[in-house]
């Protein structure tokens, strides 16, 4: 059986050349957690020439639009060469994208998900509760507050969150008449913005350097992906 650490390097060796290949240009760094029933790759230095050309146009929209749809065009592929090259049994596939800081996100859950909310690991010295009201806070001020939140502290620079029945009716008949695209590249930078003014760094006592979202419209679920900075937080002793 192959070790963790080659399981690491193998899927992050896939996902750095199935993006070459499909995108023309493969990211600087691919950073690799997996921590059963989720795994994450935290994507760096990734921005394909064309869309260099697109982003100095001002045509994000086209970029982000561009890329979910390939995305969702090479889901099984990926799903496939995941189980083939790592052994990684992937049920559900989810990404996101910070064109500005030329960043991603490729995350799923493993078969087998059958982890409870008590079972994941949150450092002792934090307020799991806190944090986690803090995410309901900013469900409210976009759509509403969650049948249910879990936050899985996944290591310690990676939080991932998973809300469920958190859509309201208008978004509802939205995904119903097809409307799924377009739903997501309007949610996206209302998510985070809500993210950012709830102040969750503030639970974590930790700084987050980026924030991405994504969404299984089928099962009603939401998921975040937290990325934290390596220093403590040092607002209150620079004020």
């Amino acid at each position: 059986m192959a070790s963790e650490t080659n399981i690491h390097s193998e899927t992050a060796r896939f996902i750095s050349s199935m993006l070459r290949n499909n995108f023309g240009k493969g990211p600087s760094s691919v950073y690799v957690t997996i921590k059963p029933p989720f795994f994450t790759a935290h994507i760096r230095g990734f921005i394909a020439p064309m869309e260099k050309i697109l982003l100095r146009q001002k045509e994000y929209q086209r970029v982000l639009e561009t890329r979910d749809l390939l995305m969702q065009e090479l889901k099984q592929e990926i799903i496939l060469e995941l189980w083939k090259k790592s052994g990684l049994d992937v049920k559900h596939l989810y990404a996101d994208w910070d064109l500005e800081k030329e960043s991603g996100t490729i995350f799923g859950i493993l078969l087998g998900d059958g982890e409870k909310e008590e079972d994941s690991f949150w450092p002792e010295e934090l307020s799991k509760g806190e944090f986690i009201e803090g995410i309901d806070r900013a469900s409210v001020l976009v759509q509403k507050k969650p049948g249910s939140t879990e936050a899985y502290w996944l290591n310690d620079r990676t939080i991932l969150v998973r809300r469920k029945e958190i859509l309201v009716p208008i978004e509802k008949e939205l995904i119903k008449n097809g409307v799924i695209e377009d739903l997501k590249l309007s949610k996206r930078p209302l998510e985070r913005r809500a993210l950012k003014e709830v102040q969750l760094e503030t639970a974590l006592k930790r700084n987050i350097s980026e924030y991405f979202v994504d969404w299984n419209f089928d099962k009603d679920e939401g998921f975040i992906v937290l990325i934290l900075k390596k220093d403590p937080l040092q607002e209150d002793k620079k004020q």
